[in-house]
């Protein structure tokens, strides 16, 4: 039976854990000198594997922050917060 993680931290949590054993994976191919498009696209996977789970942290930070902020008239505030994250991705 595979583990299937219950809330929305938890799926961050174990898709994170999934990325490090990649991440792992990739260097140890490379200390043994593995072919390195073999390497490339396994940095790929972890890639999109984070970018994912970025865009889970963003839609749970959207559904809950966010929202609360915008009932607590803070919008502008909470708008501003996730734009400094974007331009820093650039």
């Amino acid at each position: 039976m595979s583990y299937r993680p219950k809330n929305t931290d938890e799926r961050i949590l174990h898709r994170l854990k999934i990325a490090r054993g990649h991440l792992e994976k990739i260097i140890s191919m490379v200390e043994s000198d593995s072919y390195c498009i073999d390497i490339m696209h396994q940095m790929q996977a972890v890639e999109s594997g984070l970018k994912q789970t970025g865009n889970l942290l963003l839609e749970n930070h959207l559904r809950g922050c966010v929202s609360d902020a915008i009932k607590k008239g803070q919008a502008d505030e909470s708008i501003a917060e996730i734009m400094t994250v974007f331009k820093k991705t650039k």
